[in-house]
């Protein structure tokens, strides 16, 4: 179990440093580019992935170039959520991303629903709803407090998709992240430019230290959650059920003690429901 708090504890931090990356002055669009060159240094480093997959003919390439784009864009979408939203909600809304992926197993590749299944995606989308949920007190925010937490549940459940064919195509998951974080660098550096071109913010060794430091927390998160399943190999559900129920309950309570977020009754309510959601798709 100590690798997967080692995972929860990581993720929830990323949350975090994305909240307070303006605090410190620091340029999250940098910092999601220069995050890519920290976890895919790691990648190679810890993990040693033979790249040697990637050229087999079914490789999925077009799936790994997808991610490429996909990655950092969210990185992005999360940041701008964190800001927006607060961690609560958005830390809920990308555990929440699930919910793609079981529409898209629905959907497109002939899995049949159980009566669990309905209950949890039942709950889920409720759960959603509720989350995004402004009072009139909270209006003043505007349209970006549910949006952005919606575009961060459907990126990454899209990007859970695409994962999913890379996986079915037979390449490695530390050989898959090699190529994905290295093909997000020179992306994210893009996005980084047009943000530097509309807003002016220069490039600064503060940004590229608080992005370095963001790579660190996210190869971490990916790390301990792999080991986590190396530790608990008869028990993938366990794992996955923990660590989504985890990240809810520690963001909720690092947003609001922390950080202060205030959350309605109808939101408390969501946060609920998310994890009774994620409990009963687990256990589906």
């Amino acid at each position: 179990m100590l690798f997967l708090c080692l995972s929860i504890l990581c993720s929830v931090l990323v949350s975090v440093w994305l909240k307070l990356a303006r605090r410190f002055g620091l340029d999250v669009p940098q910092m999601v580019a220069w995050n890519y060159l920290a976890a895919g240094s790691l990648v190679a480093l810890v993990l040693h992935p033979s790249l040697a997959p990637l050229r087999q003919p079914d490789a999925s390439r077009f799936a790994v170039l997808a991610l490429a784009v996909l990655l950092p864009a969210i990185f992005l979408a999360l940041g701008t959520s964190v800001r927006h939203a607060g961690i609560v909600r958005s830390d809920v809304a990308q555990r929440l991303s699930l919910l793609i992926s079981l529409l898209a197993a629905f959907v497109l590749f002939g899995q049949l629903p159980t009566p669990r299944m309905l209950a949890g995606l039942a709950l889920g989308l409720l759960a959603l709803a509720a989350m995004v949920w402004r009072g009139r007190a909270a209006r003043a925010d505007g349209a970006a407090a549910w949006l952005w937490p919606l575009v961060v549940c459907v990126g990454f459940g899209a990007i859970d998709i695409l994962l999913k064919q890379v996986a079915a195509a037979g390449i490695p998951i530390a050989a898959s992240l090699q190529a994905m974080f290295a093909l997000a660098l020179p992306v994210a550096l893009g996005f980084a430019l047009l943000a530097r071109r509309r807003s002016g913010a220069r490039f600064t060794a503060r940004s590229l230290a608080g992005g370095l430091l963001l790579g660190v927390l996210n190869f971490g998160n990916i790390l301990f959650y792999l080991r986590a399943h190396v530790a608990l190999p008869n028990d993938p559900a366990l794992v996955f059920a923990t660590m989504n129920l985890g990240v809810v309950a520690l963001g909720t309570l690092v947003g609001v003690l922390a950080f202060r977020e205030r959350l309605s009754r109808i939101n408390a309510i969501g946060v609920l429901l998310a994890a009774a959601a994620i409990a009963l798709l687990t256990l589906a």
